[in-house]
């Protein structure tokens, strides 16, 4: 099958897309799209296309999603890259946008997207080889299920997850669900004994509480998406409408959860770990990309992250040391 990735990317410090968001007041509904550590400049993303190349030479096309902003350094005539303006996908009535959940609920409407599509957030990186079955098999996304709560705290994703939440359990009957797919798909070994202990004792809630997930690379069906629209247009509308974060909005997890609770998925176990950037640089972070310890990684800047700096550099000397040559996504 063919396999396209996705992956959305914004300069920051690019002036003419400040002064284009400086025209829009998000005052009415502050969110963390307004924090500088949201939009600061890594200087990575050339190890992101060296690592596709390298562990993942069978993929179809990637899709790089921007506001117009390219870096000077990407080879916009590789065969294999779609450069992908926010008005070529995005209906009009929703740009200009500075809200990501609507750069990724639209995702469906690329032109010449597959069928069977991986979602990268720019911070999500492969650092070992992969298959195509790590991410689709037979036909369906690879995924794991664990049941979870939803984490409601400032600054958290608790009521986009909420907002999912509500929507799943519309559409979906717990028990109805457990009796598809428990064994099958739902109660696995494989998942980690800590994700099925999770399942396990909330399996009495006569609704899905919530899911387990990763903030890693997510595979998705382009038909869940549209299968989604269809089903709550009204909801997934007015979050586009938001130019900026808005805690009424829903986000792509909608279009997993959907997944996770139809049974629509292959179960597999996790494929990385998420190392969130706090003050000091992270030894941990440092070691799994340098020992490839993981097939993904995700390298969280939050509005706690401290000595931005230190944390970049240290980053970027790890992924030069498993990933030094330029590929073919670069000018040479």
């Amino acid at each position: 099958m063919k396999i396209d990735f996705v992956i959305a990317w914004v300069d920051g410090n690019d002036p003419e897309w400040l002064q284009e968001k400086a025209k829009y007041d998000p005052s009415i509904d502050l969110t963390q799209d307004t924090i500088d550590a949201r939009y600061r400049e890594w200087d990575n993303l050339q190890y992101w296309f060296r690592a596709v190349e390298k562990f993942a030479p069978w993929v179809n096309k990637i899709h790089f999603l921007t506001w117009g902003h390219i870096p000077k350094w990407l080879d916009v005539n590789n065969p294999k890259l779609h450069i992908v303006n926010h008005k070529d996908y995005i209906p009009s009535e929703f740009l200009p946008t500075f809200n990501s959940h609507t750069i990724e609920l639209n995702i469906h409407r690329i032109e010449g997207l597959s069928e069977h599509f991986v979602y990268f957030n720019d911070d999500v990186f492969l650092t070992s080889p992969v298959k195509e079955t790590d991410f689709f098999k037979n036909n369906l996304p690879c995924d794991y299920f664990a049941l979870d709560c939803i984490y409601f705290a400032p600054d958290s994703a608790g009521a986009y997850n909420g907002n999912n939440m509500e929507i799943i359990n519309k559409h979906f009957v717990k028990s109805n669900q457990f009796k598809l797919y428990k064994f099958k798909k739902y109660i696995k070994l494989r998942y980690g004994i800590k994700n099925l202990y999770r399942t396990i004792v909330l399996m009495k809630w006569p609704w899905f509480p919530g899911f387990r997930y990763d903030h890693l690379a997510n595979c998705f069906l382009k038909s869940t998406l549209t299968t989604v629209w269809d089903a709550e247009e009204e909801i997934l509308r007015a979050t586009c409408m938001d130019k900026f974060r808005s805690k009424r909005n829903v986000n792509q997890w909608i279009f997993k959860y959907w997944q996770l609770a139809s049974g629509n998925f292959h179960p597999r176990p996790s494929l990385g770990k998420a190392f969130h950037l706090k003050i000091t640089p992270n030894l941990r972070l440092k070691e799994a990309i340098e020992m490839q310890s993981y097939k993904i990684i995700c390298i969280n800047d939050t509005a706690r992250t401290q000595n931005f700096e230190a944390h970049r550099d240290m980053v970027k000397e790890s992924f030069q040391k498993i990933l030094p040559n330029k590929c073919s996504f670069e000018i040479q």
